[in-house]
């Protein structure tokens, strides 16, 4: 499998730069991609293979980043805080069927309504999913990511909230609204499933949302996975 790399950056409480990315999904999401090249394509994010969540620990908040390019760290900001990046292409490519894994992802489910749905009900084109819709929604994605859930917990977390375009006209609102997810798994279809890890799920895969990352059964839940 080809190189993917997982970042952790732990931010500095005194870092002005630091407090105001984690407060601002569009500003934390530039923050990120600053620690790439350029030269990346008309969808960087994804060339790139980015994907990101902020994790609380009770030392603080923390940064968790994939990406298929190895970030520069030299381009954060001297006081923004420790930050550190291994490989882990051999471990995704390691991945056997039938293995049993925890996982978590913090993720946004909706569904789209029909045209005719939303004029009858009055319902915007994303409809956000709580609760056991939620729940359903993150089975069918698990599904299609070659996993068979075994156990479930899910959490509504805040939504992902910024702006994003230029002063004025251009300037659009993002809200995304996210759910996180951990349980248990058995992996059924590792292709499919390296694909997602490194693809991502879901919406607002730049702010926050869609990363998917696992870690043995007998590992105890919590610390960085891959």
């Amino acid at each position: 499998m080809n190189d993917v790399w997982l970042t952790r950056i732990v931010p500095h409480a005194a870092s002005r730069d630091a407090r105001r990315d984690l407060g601002n999904a569009v500003g934390l999401h530039r923050r990120l991609m600053s620690l790439f090249p350029d030269e990346a394509g008309p969808d960087p994010r994804a060339a790139l293979g980015v994907l990101h969540r902020v994790e609380d620990s009770p030392a603080g908040p923390y940064i968790l980043m994939q990406s298929r390019h190895q970030p520069d760290l030299g381009r954060l900001p001297e006081d923004y805080g420790t930050a550190a990046v291994r490989e882990i292409g051999p471990l995704l490519s390691a991945l056997r069927s039938g293995a049993n894994i925890h996982f978590r992802c913090v993720a946004s489910p909706v569904r789209k309504p029909g045209a005719s749905t939303r004029a009858l009900y009055h319902l915007p084109a994303v409809v956000p999913l709580a609760g056991a819709h939620a729940d359903e929604w993150w089975i069918r994605q698990a599904d299609t990511a070659g996993l068979k859930v075994l156990t479930l917990h899910s959490q509504p977390l805040d939504s992902a909230t910024g702006i994003r375009g230029q002063r004025g006209a251009d300037q659009q609102r993002i809200r995304h609204a996210r759910t996180r997810f951990d349980g248990t798994a058995a992996v059924i279809d590792p292709d499919r499933l390296r694909a997602k890890l490194t693809d991502g799920i879901g919406r607002g895969k730049a702010y926050g949302c869609g990363l998917l990352t696992i870690a043995p059964a007998l590992t105890r839940e919590g610390g960085t996975r891959a």
